[in-house]
């Protein structure tokens, strides 16, 4: 069984698959700012008490997979990261910012699923299992 994160009032074990790519999906990530790259976004979840399970810096893109308190939505921990690695990585490497005039190393939007150890059917099955009466009733009170 795999163990759960415990805070004062709240169990829990939440990752997230999340993937994010370059403007334009420039191929602009080479050796030097990916190594740089990989070092600030380990700062910044240090810093969020974000825990990297797995990750990828592609020549275009950012593959992770991250685990984290409920309290935080992936929303804001992708923003924040985009945010402030953009901003570094471009004041650190000058060649990037005449690529990107606008500022803007990332693209908009990003990929994010929920990844657990219990499938989506073994929970129906779980919540079927609670004495459901009426099979087209999906969301049932308990009696």
């Amino acid at each position: 069984m795999e163990e759960y994160n415990k805070r004062s009032h709240t169990v829990y074990d939440i990752k997230y698959h999340v993937i994010w790519v370059t403007k334009y999906r420039y191929k602009v990530l080479n050796k030097h700012i990916s190594s740089r790259l990989r070092e600030l976004i380990r700062q910044g979840c240090e810093a969020r008490q974000i825990t990297i399970v797995r990750g990828s810096i592609g020549k275009d893109h950012v593959h992770m997979l991250w685990g984290c308190s409920p309290s935080i939505a992936p929303s804001k921990i992708v923003q924040y990261l985009k945010d402030r690695s953009s901003r570094l990585i471009q004041d650190e490497f000058p060649e990037l910012k005449k690529r990107y005039w606008g500022q803007h190393l990332w693209a908009r939007g990003y990929f994010c699923a929920t990844v657990g150890s219990v499938t989506e059917e073994t929970i129906k099955r779980y919540i079927e299992s609670q004495e459901l009466n009426n099979n087209e009733n999906i969301f049932k009170i308990e009696e």
